[in-house]
Order: structure tokens, then sequence, then C-alpha cells
């Protein structure tokens, strides 16, 4: 699983090559020092902000060897690594978070543990799956719904009236149906919740209304880890001020 480091930090075959972030920590366990990097390709450039092919290299501080990690979701922009522990083993683990750069505010999310050596992805932003239903209601209300166990309801007469009178009637009734949605995460922060050195994580899912730029809120979902995976401990609803 090692490899050379030249090809990679030195542009050796490729001169659009480059480092995008470093970070150093102990990641494997041993009490030495290890050497984190994102490294990517630039097609358009050095000066451009968008990367593609990017990867996670791990030197080994006691060997000096190389491990790579490849990512699924490998393009985007400004691509940064957090060391933190998230599993409670007193190691660092590796977040990795890569903005999509588009409309909808996407973007991807990685943790990964690497204890002696051994990569192992703890989380995955495509698994992180909560289906919503947003449903606008009379009176000038909106009904999230996830998977039918939680419901919150937000009032909306914050958006103005030029906004409400092209949904409302004179009465407050909808002039017709309106289905909303949850956007996929679009923020993910490792917070340390209780302050004992073990990082939790912050996500937040914009709450879009008739199309994706009527932005109505936020999803906001604390998790941490339980062993397996991370679960939710606390939920709440955010409407913009």
């Amino acid at each position: 699983m090692y490899i050379c480091p030249f090809y990679f930090l030195r542009q050796e075959n490729n001169s659009n090559i480059f480092i995008l972030d470093f970070k150093q920590g102990d990641v494997n366990g041993d009490l030495v020092t290890d050497n984190i990097y994102l490294i990517g390709e630039k097609p358009y450039g050095a000066e451009s902000p968008f990367t593609e092919n990017i990867t996670l290299l791990i030197q080994d501080g006691k060997t000096n060897i190389f491990y790579k990690i490849a990512l699924k979701e490998n393009a985007g922009y400004n691509p940064t690594i957090f060391l933190g522990d998230f599993i409670g083993n007193k190691i660092d683990d590796i977040l990795i978070s890569i903005d999509s750069g588009g409309s909808g505010g996407y973007a991807s999310y990685y943790i990964y543990s690497f204890k002696n050596n051994t990569p192992k992805k703890i989380f995955d932003h495509e698994n992180f799956n909560h289906n919503y239903e947003v449903i606008y209601k009379d009176y000038y209300k909106v009904e999230i719904k996830e998977n039918n166990t939680k419901k919150y309801t937000i009032d909306i007469k914050y958006k103005g009236k030029e906004y409400l009178s092209e949904i409302y009637d004179s009465k407050g009734k909808l002039k017709k149906p309106i289905e909303g949605w949850v956007n996929a995460l679009g923020g993910l922060y490792p917070i340390d919740f209780q302050r004992d050195g073990i990082y939790e994580l912050y996500a937040v899912q914009r709450i879009i209304g008739r199309y994706n730029a009527d932005n109505l809120g936020y999803v906001q979902t604390s998790l941490k880890w339980n062993g397996k995976d991370f679960v939710p401990f606390f939920q709440t609803i955010g409407i913009l001020g």
C-alpha cells in the first residue's frame, strides 16, 4: 500500500499536481507525529480554485512510508483537512471537506480513522440519509417531516408580503398545493460539545421552498459516535433572520 512520495508530492510525472492542504498529528496511534496531505490536480492552472483527483496522502512519521487513500467524490473547491479524535481512542481522525461549488451549496465530507496504519472510513456524506417532506400549509406555515417520526412547523411570515402574496390569498389560504425539499448535507463542523477532547459533528442542511434559491431555513443535526456510527443526539430548525 505504500507508494513513492516523490510521484505525488513534487509533480514528477504531472505538473498539475499540487498540495492542497497539510496537517500534522498522530493518526496511527504510535505517539509519533504523522504528516497528512491532500493533493490534487488543477486542470485549469495553478490559480484556478477548482481541483480534481483529490487524494488523501498520509506519511507515517516513524517509518516515512506514504499511504494513499482515494476519495469517491474527489473534485471541487476549498479541500481541507481537520484532525481530531471523533471516536474516543485518543488518536486523531481525519476529516476531509470539499465544497461542490454549485448553487445548491453541497459539499463532500469523509472521516477516516488510521489506527495502526489501517484506514477505516467512519463517516461518508453519502450515507447521511434523512428523508424529509416539506409541505406548505395555510396561514403562512411550512411543515417539515422527517421519516414520519419528527415534525417541525415554521412560520414564514418573515419572508415578506411580496413573497407571501404569490402563494396565499388575502385570507391566508394557499392558492395551490406547494411542496419543497431539504437539500443534501451542506455543512459539517467538528465541535467538542462536552469539552472532553472528543469531537462531535454539527450537520447543516438547507430547507428549500419553491426553487433552490428559495431558502426557508436549515435543519441542524448534532451527531456523536456510538461505537459503530455517528448518530443524532440533538436537532433544531433554524430560520433566516
